[in-house]
């Protein structure tokens, strides 16, 4: 069988800030490859749909598969699904991923047959078993976590061994493509997989039902040793939860002598927790951190359901600080603000020295959000589900909402992208440029073509042929959540549970 796996485009952030590798696409087109299929893969945000139309009409697909981590990306699969129908009206379409998990049913109602059916959960293990259904294509709908026009298979099941998942990075055209922020280019890795906090505004710990698993140290030395980008993302939710395994990685990294420079992404308390691994892999080559902080204010944070205070927050911020490290960290704007709290927001991230990211608060399928606000929301149309609009009705009318919202993210712009920046930057932009690598330069002077009110204001113009179901309706699905394996305590786990090495009893693709 000839399978194309795929990503769909980007979204407005990865026109500036980054352009990610599709990992979960590449270890489900391992997966197949293993399995004896022919692959490949094509994504999206490097490629354009003309690449992907062309793709098929001389490739001859027997089956296509797409990526859909992201809800925004829905009706733009739709509509490949319903043209690559009319091209190939026997290739078998189907899609997975993070956001396609908890809205399914909706997504075989909107393609009207165009998709055969969506894989929950890990989409790893369950691919070669459905390659190996689609030739009489019955019964599809019984295999765990597929669900089909016409069937539903019991609940998706956790990879039995991450050590046995390897992402196919051979097969990912124009590498050198993908980047995040100066890291240009970029690769990314898998550690662990899973975080077991419940944040009300996150569906990672719905999606894997609060469980956390962590990869062969070896094997991630391997892989890492493997990757021919000189700088790498860490794509874990919370990196390091376990110091234990965090040393035993930087060890086999020192020991192989293996040179990159990292991105991770961590929580405050992880982070004051466990410093002595940070210290060590800055050491190594640790260069960018991003530490989710959400708010300024106790009692927003309180209701994230976050367990950090702000006050450790600001402590964590100054002890990334001082590890010579760029850090990155996230403020989430409610639609209920008004002048002042966006005002009170910009004095803060002018007064820190971090890239201060402003994001707007949106609940997901999949979020204790979405139960509680869901059908509150003023618009259901997935594209604009990307954290930069507005989704819930806003206190303010909504241009000054958005006006107010750019003003704030305009501090970034003033801070660390433009022509200041690049006169801080101009040795590693010109020695980046000698090497074809214009990702970096590119993205500091792209910052007011991408957000501005108006563009912003012009997306909820659009008309809308998908509308997203509200929670509650026929073809929504439970949103917490859905593997076969026992949840966790409601509370986080306990200091000695994430200190002691032992597991704690996981979005990707």
């Amino acid at each position: 069988m000839k399978l194309l796996c795929c990503h769909p485009s980007g979204l407005m952030y990865t026109e500036i800030y980054l352009r990610l590798e599709p990992l979960g696409v590449e270890l489900v087109a391992q997966a197949a490859r293993r399995a004896g299929h022919e692959v490949r893969i094509l994504d999206l945000q490097v490629f354009s749909h003309k690449d992907y139309f062309k793709a098929l009409d001389q490739w001859h697909p027997d089956a296509v598969c797409f990526g859909l981590n992201y809800l925004a990306n829905i009706p733009e699969v739709i509509d490949l699904a319903k043209e690559t129908k009319q091209r190939l009206p026997l290739s078998f379409f189907f899609v997975g991923g993070h956001s396609a998990s908890f809205t399914a049913r909706e997504i075989l109602e909107h393609a009207r047959g165009a998709i055969n059916c969506v894989v929950r959960g890990e989409a790893e293990q369950i691919g070669p078993l459905l390659s190996a259904a689609m030739d009489d294509r019955k019964g599809i709908g019984m295999l765990p976590g597929v669900v089909a026009r016409e069937e539903e298979g019991p609940a998706p099941k956790m990879a039995d061994d991450l050590d046995a998942l390897t992402p196919a990075h051979d097969l990912l055209p124009k590498r050198r493509k993908y980047f995040i922020g100066s890291l240009d280019p970029s690769a990314s890795i898998e550690f662990t997989r899973g975080c077991p906090w419940n944040c009300t505004f996150c569906s990672a710990w719905t999606f894997y039902s609060r469980s956390y698993r962590k990869r062969n140290v070896e094997a991630i030395a391997e892989e890492l040793g493997q990757l021919e980008e000189p700088n790498v993302f860490v794509v874990d939710d919370v990196a390091f939860i376990d110091p234990q395994h965090g040393f035993a990685i930087a060890q086999e990294v020192e020991k192989r002598k293996i040179r990159k420079q990292f991105y991770i992404e961590t929580r405050s308390d992880v982070l004051l927790r466990n410093k002595e691994v940070f210290e060590y892999w800055k050491k190594l080559g640790l260069a960018y951190m991003f530490v989710g902080m959400e708010a300024i204010d106790e009692e927003e944070l309180k209701s994230f359901r976050k367990g950090v205070s702000v006050l450790r927050s600001f402590e964590a911020l100054e002890f990334a600080r001082s590890l010579g490290i760029v850090v990155a960290t996230n403020i989430i704007a409610d639609p209920g603000w008004d002048e002042g709290h966006f005002r009170r927001v910009r004095e803060w991230a002018l007064s820190v020295p971090e890239i201060v990211n402003i994001s707007v608060n949106t609940p997901y399928p999949g979020t204790e959000n979405f139960l509680s606000a869901g059908n509150k929301l003023s618009t259901r149309d997935y594209r604009v589900f990307d954290i930069q609009h507005a989704v819930l009705p806003t206190k303010m009318p909504l241009r000054k909402f958005y006006e107010e919202l750019v003003k704030t993210q305009q501090v970034l712009n003033k801070k660390h992208l433009g022509t200041g920046i690049l006169k801080e930057t101009a040795g590693l932009a010109a020695k980046l440029l000698f090497k074809g690598q214009t990702n970096f330069v590119r993205m500091l002077f792209k910052f007011n073509s991408v957000f501005n009110a108006e563009r912003l204001l012009a997306d909820h113009q659009k008309p809308v042929e998908y509308k997203m179901h509200l929670p509650g309706s026929p073809a929504s699905v439970p949103s917490l959540m859905f593997f076969q394996a026992p949840l966790l305590p409601a509370s986080a786990p306990s200091r000695q549970d994430l200190t002691s090495g032992a597991p704690v009893p996981p979005r990707r693709w």
